[in-house]
């Protein structure tokens, strides 16, 4: 069953940014504003460090468009503040890293490896009303582009300040969009 279109379900759970003190987070976090949710397997691990710097670089141009970002996985708020001080690359992330121990939020994104108890590498796109507008899962061994993020977040913003418009493939900011109409119908 595909999560596009659902709305982000409830959860509650301890997270760690940069220069500050431990907080809670919960669904609530994810409504009044864009959001993107990253999800990944494990902290002090290998592609993972990676994808969270490549994410961090991406953070401003996101942050302009008025999205904030949250990354998951099944450790803990404590292991995220002691990976943030030891690792070069993760030590740079500003965005918000939260705890998942429980599994609850992996759960409910359907990106859980119940066997391994870890997240599989997910990308998610919240618009303000809590709704997933995008999707994106990897297998463990595949590290993501976060650049590719400001496209579908650029896209997904368009699309919703015009809902009778829609964006073609690798559609960019100003470019043509699509009326969908019968009179397009087998001419593109």
């Amino acid at each position: 069953m595909s999560l596009i279109g659902s709305e982000v379900l409830p959860f509650t759970a301890s997270a760690f940014k940069a220069g500050e003190d431990f907080f809670e987070v919960s669904e609530q976090n994810l409504k009044g504003q864009w959001s993107v949710v990253c999800f990944y397997p494990a902290d002090f691990s290998f592609v993972c460090p990676t994808e969270l710097e490549d994410l961090q670089t991406q953070y401003p141009a996101l942050k302009e468009l008025g999205v904030e970002v949250y990354a998951v996985s099944t450790d803990t708020h404590f292991v995220h503040k002691a990976w943030h001080e030891h690792s070069e690359a993760v030590g740079k992330i500003k965005y918000t890293m939260i705890g998942d121990p429980s599994q609850t939020i992996s759960r409910n994104f359907d990106v859980l490896d119940e066997e391994a108890g870890l997240a599989d590498r997910g990308t998610f796109l919240i618009d303000p009303d809590g709704v997933i507008q995008t999707v994106e899962i990897n297998a463990g061994g595949i590290g993501r582009d976060a650049s590719t993020i400001i496209n579908k977040v650029k896209a997904a913003q368009y699309v919703r300040q015009n809902p009778n418009e829609v964006c073609p493939a690798k559609w960019e900011e100003g470019s043509a969009t699509l009326k969908p109409s019968l009179d397009i119908v087998g001419k593109i």
